[in-house]
C-alpha cells in the first residue's frame, strides 16, 4: 500500500466532512437510485456520546455488504434525519438533510444540538423512499442534576466465536446508555462456515482485512447482527478501541509512523461508530478518540484511549517479569503525556459524586506468580505501573470522589480493589474497579479459569473472578450507591440465551471497594 497516496486522500476527507454537516436544500426523495433495488439501511442505525442538547446520530448506507462500493454510487448523496418526541415519530423537533460521502463510505454523523435535557428522543433516516427503523436515545441530565442513572458496558464481540445473545438481553435493560470497552472487531479472517455461527460466508473474507475496502466489510458483517442493531438502536453509547480493531496486543506508538494498514482501520473505526466530527483521522491517520461526559453531577465518564498513544511496555512483552523501568515514567506511558494530562487535570477538577474512568484493560494488578517471582502480564496496566500510579496518586491528593474503573478485554470478570500502591499490599484502598468479560470472544469453552484461577490466592484485592462465562455488566448509580450486577448468559452458540445476574456488588458512597451483596 502506497502510505503517502493514501494519506493525501485522509487529508482530502478532514476538508469534506465538513462539507457533510451542511444541510442541504431539498429532500433525499430525488436522490440517486441504488443499482441493485435493495434496503439501505441494512447495517441499522445508530446514537451516541449524549450532552444536555443533543448526541450524535449514525448510520450506513450500504444495501451490498461485501461490494467494495457498499452498493452506492460514487457520489455524495443526500441523506433525511428526523429527530421525534414519540415513536410514532409525529412530533417533529429536528430535522434536516444532510450528505452521505463515499470518501466516508456513504457514513453519516449527525450532531444534533438544541434539545431539552435529561429526556427521551426518537429518530429515523430516509434515502428516496427507504425510511430506517426508528431509535430512541435521550439527552444527559442538566449539569445540575443530582438523581439517578444506569448505563451498561461491554466488549470483546468475535463474530466467529457466536452469537450476541448478551446484546438480546442488554437490550431489554432499562438503559440510560452503553459503554463500549474496545475489540468490536476483530483483525481475522472469517472462515467458511462462519465459525460457531455455521453461517455460509463469502470468499472475500477469508483473509483478514488490510486495506480500507477489507475492513468495511469486517464492520458490514459485524454490524449486520440484529441483536447489536437493536442495542445501538435502543441506547446512546459511549465508544473506545482496543487492540483488535487494528492488531493483536499492538501499540500505537511503538516505531512512531502511522502505516497506511493502521490508517485504514482507524478511518473504518470512524466511519461505523456514533462519533464527533473531532475523531475524523486527521491528516496523518491518527484521531482524537478519548473524551469526557458529564451526567449532571452525579457522574463524570472520562472515557480513554490506551492504545494509539501506548508505547512499547518498558519490562517486555506480553507475559514477563516486571523491572524498575516499569516505575520510571519516562521510560514508558499507557496515555501518552497529552492524554495523561487531560485525565489528571479534569480529576482534580471534577465535582462529580462518582468519577468513572472507561479503559480498554483492566488497572489492578494481577500477579501471576506470587512471591516467589514477579511474573506480571504487560499488555495491561500493569505493564506501565508508573502510569497508574499517577492515577491512583491523584485519587488521593485530589480527593477525587468515588473514582471507579470499567474495563474489559480479558475475556473474564473481575472486581478488583485498587490499592494507592500495588507494591505495597497493605496500602489503603482508593478505588473500585469492575472489568466484564467478552460478549461473544472465547465462546463456550473453558479458557481463562483454569488458568487464572490458581493466581486468585496471590491477589486479595481481586473480591470476585470469572474466567470462564460470557455476557455484560450493568450498573445502577444514586447520590449515595452504585450497584453492580454481572449479566452471564449460558451459551452463545444460540442468539435466543438469556442473561441472568450471575452476581452483585455494591460501592458506597466515600466508601472504596466493593461489598458483594
Amino acid at each position: 500500500m502506497n502510505r503517502r497516496r493514501f494519506l493525501v486522500g485522509i487529508g482530502a476527507i478532514t476538508g469534506l466532512t465538513a462539507f457533510s454537516q451542511v444541510p442541504l436544500e431539498g429532500t433525499a426523495l430525488a436522490a440517486p437510485r441504488i443499482r441493485s433495488g435493495e434496503y439501505p439501511f441494512k447495517l441499522g442505525i445508530a446514537s451516541g456520546d449524549p450532552t444536555p442538547d443533543g448526541m450524535v446520530l449514525w448510520t450506513r448506507l450500504i444495501p451490498e455488504l461485501f461490494s467494495p462500493d457498499g452498493g452506492m454510487p460514487s457520489s455524495a448523496v443526500p441523506v433525511d434525519w428526523q429527530v421525534a418526541l414519540d415513536e410514532g415519530m409525529r412530533k417533529v423537533v429536528k430535522q434536516g438533510t444532510v450528505s452521505a460521502l463515499p470518501e466516508l463510505a456513504h457514513s453519516v454523523h449527525i450532531e444534533v444540538e438544541g434539545l431539552r435535557p435529561g429526556r427521551e428522543y426518537y429518530y429515523r433516516f430516509r434515502y428516496r423512499n427507504d425510511v430506517s427503523e426508528v431509535g430512541r436515545t435521550r439527552t444527559a441530565p442538566h449539569e445540575q442534576a443530582m438523581g439517578s442513572m444506569s448505563f451498561a458496558f461491554a466488549s470483546c464481540q468475535d463474530w466467529t466465536h457466536g452469537f450476541y445473545s448478551a446484546y438480546r438481553s442488554m437490550a431489554e435493560e432499562d438503559l440510560d446508555f452503553v459503554i463500549h470497552l474496545g475489540d468490536y472487531v476483530y483483525e481475522y479472517g472469517i472462515p467458511a462456515d462462519g465459525g460457531m455461527r455455521k453461517t455460509a460466508m463469502p470468499d472475500v473474507l477469508r483473509e483478514g482485512p488490510q486495506d480500507l475496502d477489507r475492513w468495511r466489510m469486517q464492520y458490514a458483517l459485524y454490524k449486520s447482527d440484529p441483536d447489536l442493531q437493536r442495542t445501538h438502536a435502543r441506547f446512546p453509547w459511549l465508544v473506545t478501541w482496543d487492540d483488535h480493531e487494528v492488531a493483536n496486543d499492538y501499540v500505537g506508538n511503538y516505531d512512531g509512523t502511522i502505516s497506511a494498514s493502521r490508517v485504514a482501520a482507524y478511518k473504518a473505526w470512524y466511519e461505523h461508530q456514533p462519533v464527533r466530527r473531532r475523531s475524523l483521522p486527521r491528516k496523518d491517520g491518527s484521531l482524537k478518540l478519548y473524551g469526557r461526559s458529564n451526567w449532571g453531577r452525579l457522574a463524570q465518564f472520562d472515557v480513554l484511549d490506551t492504545r494509539q498513544y501506548r508505547t512499547a511496555p518498558p519490562c517486555g512483552w506480553g507475559e514477563a517479569p516486571a523491572c524498575d523501568a516499569g516505575n520510571d515514567p519516562t521510560k514508558g506511558s499507557m496515555l501518552g503525556a497529552t492524554q495523561d494530562k487531560w485525565l489528571l487535570d479534569g480529576l482534580r477538577d471534577s465535582e462529580a459524586r462518582w468519577n468513572v474512568i472507561a479503559t480498554s484493560v483492566m488497572m489492578a494488578r494481577l500477579d501471576h506468580d506470587g512471591p516467589t517471582g514477579d511474573i506480571i502480564w504487560h499488555d495491561a496496566w500493569d505493564g506501565f505501573p508508573a502510569s497508574r500510579k499517577a492515577i491512583t496518586d491523584t485519587f488521593t491528593s485530589a480527593r477525587v470522589r468515588n473514582p471507579v474503573m470499567v474495563a474489559g478485554d480479558w475475556h473474564s470478570t473481575f472486581v478488583n480493589d485498587i490499592k494507592s500502591d500495588f507494591d505495597k499490599p497493605d496500602s489503603p484502598v482508593v478505588a473500585t474497579e469492575f472489568v466484564g468479560t467478552s460478549v461473544s470472544t472465547n465462546g463456550d469453552d473453558e479458557v481463562y479459569g483454569p488458568y487464572y484461577g490458581p493466581m486468585m490466592k496471590w491477589n486479595p484485592h481481586i473480591k470476585f473472578f470469572d474466567g470462564d462465562r460470557r455476557g455484560y455488566v450493568t450498573c445502577k448509580l444514586s447520590g449515595h450507591e452504585w450497584r453492580t450486577d454481572l449479566r452471564m448468559v449460558p451459551t452463545v452458540s444460540r442468539a435466543d440465551a438469556a442473561a441472568t445476574t450471575f452476581a452483585s456488588f455494591v460501592v458506597e458512597d466515600r466508601r472504596p471497594g466493593a461489598v458483594r451483596v
